[in-house]
């Protein structure tokens, strides 16, 4: 169908100063161990990331989902959906892809390993990224890691991840603050076109 038809990416790397928005592995089916504490923070977390979403869309910046391939190494984007989908699950209901959204699987923490993401996003003129999604101490965590070290700047807003974890999740916030020079400020504190405001005026 027309609308699992993934967008492509320009032929030529785009010039320009854009922010991208990752979304985590939300598009999941939370049956796993552990997913009765972690999928109510998600949903709150996915308002903020919808929010969020709403504002790139408007802006007519890229917004890539990088999501797990949760074991189906067969499986691609249409099939994640709806396997996601055959759960009551308000998150991904949420958070549905959009025709024009990039779509990433991965298969390991970092959205960079062993996916095209780094070809992706130099492809769109993107050079700051907004990570969102799950879990803030495992998949955002390494996936903010591999973007720091890219030299990516980086916002993490703490309203739009989530953990199993509160302390954990408090942890690995402070630590992409710290030590990968992230933003964290919730999107409710901060939006895009402030933070962006905010990086041209330290440069």
């Amino acid at each position: 169908m027309a609308a699992d038809r993934p967008p492509k990416a320009p032929d030529e790397d785009q010039e320009g100063d854009r922010a991208a928005l990752l979304i985590i592995d939300m598009i999941n089916g939370f049956d796993f161990e552990g997913a009765d504490i972690l999928q109510p923070k998600a949903l709150k977390a996915a308002t903020a990331v919808r929010r969020l979403k709403d504002a790139f869309e408007q802006k007519g910046w890229p917004i890539v989902y990088v999501n797990d391939n949760f074991g189906e190494w067969h499986s691609e984007r249409s099939l994640l959906i709806d396997r996601a989908l055959e759960h009551d699950n308000p998150v991904t209901a949420l958070l549905r892809p959009a025709a024009e959204d990039f779509f990433i699987i991965k298969p390991q923490f970092s959205g960079f390993y062993a996916t095209n993401l780094p070809v992706l996003l130099p492809k769109l003129g993107v050079r700051h990224l907004v990570i969102t999604g799950i879990a803030t101490d495992i998949c955002v965590l390494f996936t903010a890691a591999d973007a720091h070290m890219r030299d990516y700047t980086l916002w993490i807003p703490e309203d739009a991840v989530a953990a199993q974890s509160d302390e954990k999740g408090c942890w690995a916030l402070d630590t992409m603050a710290q030590s990968m020079a992230a933003e964290t400020a919730a999107s409710t504190h901060l939006s895009p076109d402030q933070w962006f405001a905010q990086l041209n005026n330290r440069e």
